[in-house]
């Protein structure tokens, strides 16, 4: 990233930080809706090194929320178009793409080489339980998104450890999951406190929908570009504090 690009950042943060930055790891895992924000606000504000995960292609049923989807870029591997777009942003910065499925089988791969910050941005709850699970094992700081579908109210977003969210079916559901595990739940995730009510019975299947031999048909839940994308930002700020913050 040149002086010019980074200019602002440097205004805001000084010096220090923004090499903070410039060195900073951080593994991304989904590159969908939310996840695609969350590496946009990432590139943006010069994060060094990006690993850039997901097994999925994109679909035309992607457009309306996911940042990578695009008349020209239907058929493509999420991971690629993402690597694309932050080197176009910042050339500087090394854009590992892994084409991978987030299961028991991928997990050391997908968390190898001490990373400084694992965002999880998985939608389907299985591997997402178990990416955190992994990453909270290895001692890896962690944000996760937890359930950004069905919300409407963007004055209802929310950071914080993910024992204290109230009103977020998804979060529930991953703590159930852990706890099982034995798994602690000292991490923080983002969520919504607006109930999702009579919506969640609407919910339909993805007739677009494809899953590879390790996914499973589900049902698909509506969503706006404005919340998942307000979810992926909250995230990249986040990590951009935590990555940039004084190391003690």
């Amino acid at each position: 990233m040149n002086e010019d690009r980074l200019a602002r950042i440097r205004l805001m943060l000084g010096e220090e930080k923004l090499e903070r930055l410039k060195n900073s790891f951080v593994v991304v895992v989904g590159m969908g809706a939310v996840g695609s924000y969350a590496v946009e606000g990432l590139a943006r504000s010069g994060v060094g090194r990006l690993r850039l995960v997901d097994f999925d292609v994109i679909r035309a049923s992607n457009i309306n929320r996911q940042l990578y989807a695009l008349g020209s870029t239907l058929g493509r591997h999420k991971a690629d178009a993402a690597a694309e777009r932050v080197l176009d942003i910042n050339p500087h910065c090394r854009a590992e793409k892994m084409n991978a499925f987030a299961d028991e089988s991928t997990f050391e791969a997908i968390l190898e080489g001490n990373p400084d910050l694992v965002i999880d941005a998985i939608d389907s709850l299985g591997p997402k339980a178990g990416l955190i699970a992994a990453t909270v094992r290895r001692g890896l700081p962690l944000i996760a998104s937890m359930g950004a579908a069905l919300r409407t109210d963007a004055s209802a977003v929310r950071i914080g450890p993910i024992k204290e969210v109230v009103g977020c079916p998804l979060a529930a559901k991953v703590r159930n999951l852990l706890r099982k595990s034995g798994t602690h739940l000292d991490f923080t995730c983002v969520y919504s406190t607006e109930p999702v009510g009579e919506l969640r019975k609407k919910r339909q299947v993805d007739p677009e929908t494809e899953f590879f031999e390790k996914g499973r048909r589900r049902a698909a839940l509506g969503s706006l570009p404005t919340l998942t994308g307000i979810f992926g930002l909250t995230i990249a700020n986040a990590a951009i504090q935590l990555l940039s913050a004084d190391k003690k």
